[in-house]
């Protein structure tokens, strides 16, 4: 990956964060999108300082011009994009009878939308150096998960973008991958969205038992180099979509009763 040009959102924390800093030292140029521009440069100025090459543009995924200047920004500096990492994301914790529909407008905004504005920007570089497009997604966009309607069907929702975007491109030399991490140490939960919108604050589980977000930076770098199409992460992760396969209507209970246990979880 040594001299690529990795364009990666949601950079200024949690796994974008941690990719950020993976590709770049093993020699990567990386510019990085999110939208605290103190934390990007921050980040990026470490990066240099260590020896590695990394700029940045203050990035809304939700907003397309955002995502435009993004990939204008790659190829003003660097040339072109050879791997685009579509990870900006949030996240929710309410019933559907509950929360505001504005939350699940606004996660499918960042969340999927996000992820297609960039795509549609870069694509045209990403074909010229046959390069790699790939969706951080998570379990929960392979198994619903209860009082988080809007974050898995974004995360459904970017899997049949990324899959019908393989598929259309087979013959052109692109690389597509969906990665799937199971619960990540990030603060993707305490930047949560309650019913109301407001952010949930503290994470309701232990982060401490989780995969990092490093682990999880250094599983994509490998599968972004060997071109795999999918990865699946953690064993709980893997486990759930296995069973899922075979005893769906016995999974269902089973995730129920999981996520009831947590904190103050809306499921009774």
């Amino acid at each position: 990956m040594e001299g690529k040009v990795v364009i990666i959102t949601g950079a200024s924390s949690g796994i974008g964060k941690a990719l950020a800093y993976h590709f770049a030292l093993k020699g990567s140029n990386v510019v990085l999108g999110a939208r605290n521009g103190d934390k990007l440069k921050e980040i990026v100025d470490d990066i240099k300082a260590k020896g590695g090459e990394a700029s940045y543009s203050v990035t809304d995924v939700s907003k397309e011009n955002d995502c435009k200047s993004l990939v204008a920004t790659a190829v003003s500096e660097y040339g072109g994009v050879d791997v685009l990492i579509n990870n900006a994301g949030i996240s929710m914790r309410a019933l559907f009878e509950d929360v505001k529909l504005d939350v699940l407008k606004h996660l499918m905004d960042v969340n999927f939308w996000g992820a297609v504005y960039c795509t549609k920007y870069a694509l045209p570089y990403l074909l010229k150096s046959k390069g790699s497009v790939v969706g951080v997604s998570s379990i929960a966009g392979l198994k619903g998960l209860p009082a988080r309607t809007g974050y898995s069907a974004s995360k459904f929702a970017m899997n049949g973008f990324m899959e019908t975007l393989r598929i259309e491109n087979l013959k052109k030399g692109l690389h597509v991958l969906m990665a799937f991490p199971g619960f990540t140490a990030s603060n993707i939960r305490n930047t949560a969205l309650a019913a109301d919108g407001s952010m949930q604050g503290e994470s309701p589980r232990d982060e401490s038992k989780m995969m990092t977000a490093e682990e999880v930076a250094h599983h994509i770098y490998k599968a972004v180099k060997k071109r795999k199409n999918r990865i699946i992460l953690t064993t709980q992760g893997k486990l759930t979509v296995f069973l899922n396969k075979f005893f769906p209507d016995w999974m269902d209970k089973m995730v129920y009763n999981h996520m009831a246990k947590e904190p103050d979880s809306p499921l009774k």
